[in-house]
């Protein structure tokens, strides 16, 4: 055909309006935007009509699908719902920990109603709105008084910058650690004003080091704990036990970095033990932080728990306005710590506990669940297969911990490959983000729910399945 004609045979913007395709574009999005995107997809269509790349006209479909694209991801994007079937509990990409329910419903309480947030209900009077929260995780962690700012590096950032701007912080070699996202503690220690003071040595550090190197500039002992890398072999760190001793003899501050945090015991569950926010209280921290999307399992925040004095100076800091929390936060958090006084239901009601402490014979049950549905849906047995596999904690916690787990293993169809399958996932409705490994794609079954996998067979079904339409597509 000639490439005229081609041309000429595109249907008209309103054609393709009109046909049943583009009815369930015009009901999820605005008509004006629709129409933008129809004509883009027309465009893309015409340039590869011209540049030789397509000797026939694209169908309706072709079109209303190319437009759909478009709309997702150009004049919509959106964040998209994600099926987690990497594996990776706490996963930072994919928003870290998920909410328990009591959470959600009490974000969306708040979000529809008005609360009182900075005012106390009984006096009418205004207060701080870390206030209830504050009483939570001092029945929690046995301190005397908290905070909460907007993450964790803000609230080492708001203590260092407070409590010893213009004077030296003393910090093991072997926690100058880089948190996510390419975040040094250097760093925040330049940025806070203080003086980093580095001791001992990457792999070994003794009290005697911390000793030596404390002058008469000196205000604080920095402890950070290594949550995202270890160092095995010939090491050694001070525990914070010694460095509070220490800290008190020279009358200076001992302040814990905990990052990830914990404030239940995870080796209760069969796995490797986390410090706790608690235990760094009764061990002698002046201050403790940790994060709280991470193994707490609740919202984005920083949480600071330690002496009174201490917290109300932080609160003073005008850094403390520009790193608080909004309404939905405190509403999230406040739901997530509540879980915790039941020690037992904690386990199943915070959904990255549940996640780390389910067993092995749960995560088969749910992937022979999904081997079947896929059968169902046309895939050959020769392309699926259950494997045993490992998944991690993530979020910069328990580097070293990996958690038995069974993964389906997809392999791609002919023609296909496993980086274009593992693609279409990502870009199908919802987006499913997977492993890939020996030239196969891997769905981690640990971090996939119950109530997910119908819809993940779908997805995968019509992910497999595009090859061979595309195929198709191409010879006619």
């Amino acid at each position: 055909m000639a490439l005229n004609e081609l041309l000429r045979n595109l249907p008209s913007v309103n054609e393709v309006l009109n046909n049943e395709a583009c009815v369930q574009l015009l009901s999820h999005a605005p008509r004006k935007i629709v129409v933008e995107a129809v004509r883009r997809s027309l465009d893309f269509f015409r340039a590869k009509i011209r540049n030789g790349e397509l000797n026939r006209a694209p169908s309706l479909n072709e079109i209303v699908e190319s437009a759909r694209h478009i709309l997702r991801f150009e004049l919509m994007p959106t964040m998209p719902r994600v099926i987690n079937a990497t594996g990776i509990i706490v996963h930072t990409g994919l928003g870290r920990s998920m909410l328990c329910e009591d959470a959600i419903r009490r974000v969306v309480e708040v979000a529809r109603h008005a609360c009182a947030l900075e005012v106390d209900e009984v006096t009418g009077e205004r207060s701080f709105r870390d206030l209830r929260v504050e009483r939570l995780l001092c029945a929690l962690t046995g301190a005397e008084a908290a905070t909460v700012v907007n993450n964790n590096a803000a609230a080492v950032l708001l203590i260092l910058n407070t409590l010893a701007e213009g004077k030296e912080v003393l910090v093991s070699r072997g926690e100058l650690v880089e948190i996510g996202g390419g975040f040094r503690i250097p760093e925040i220690l330049r940025k806070s004003g203080a003086r980093l003071i580095e001791v001992g040595t990457t792999n070994k550090t003794r009290i005697s080091d911390y000793e030596a190197a404390i002058t008469e500039h000196t205000a604080m002992l920095l402890k950070v704990h290594q949550s995202n890398f270890r160092i095995i072999g010939f090491a050694e760190q001070v525990p914070l036990s010694e460095l509070a001793k220490l800290a008190r003899k020279y009358n200076l501050l001992i302040v814990e970095d905990l990052g990830s945090g914990a404030l239940v015991d995870l080796s209760t569950v069969g796995i490797e033990k986390e410090p706790m926010a608690q235990d760094s209280i009764s061990d002698g921290a002046d201050l403790v932080s940790f994060s709280g999307d991470k193994l707490l399992g609740g919202p984005q925040a920083g949480i600071v728990v330690g002496r009174r004095e201490l917290i109300e100076r932080l609160r003073k800091n005008p850094l403390y306005r520009a790193f608080r929390c909004d309404k939905l936060t405190f509403a999230a958090l406040e739901a997530t710590l509540l879980c915790y006084f039941d020690e037992q239901s904690v386990w199943t009601k915070i959904p990255t506990l549940r996640q780390i402490a389910q067993d092995e014979a749960q995560i088969r049950r749910r992937a022979n669940s999904l081997m079947r549905k896929l059968k169902r849906l046309g895939l050959p047995a020769s392309a699926i297969s259950i494997e045993r596999s490992y998944s991690q904690v993530g979020g910069g916690a328990l580097p070293g911990q990996q958690l038995p787990s069974f993964s389906i293993v997809i392999k791609p169809s002919e023609g296909d490959s496993a980086d274009e399958l593992s693609k279409r996932l990502r870009i199908s409705t919802p987006s499913v983000f997977s492993r890939i490994q020996y030239d196969a794609v891997w769905l981690d079954m640990r971090t996939v729910a119950n109530d997910e996998v119908d819809e993940l067979a779908r997805c995968v079904a019509n992910a497999w399945h595009a090859t061979k339409k595309k195929s198709c597509n191409e010879k006619n």
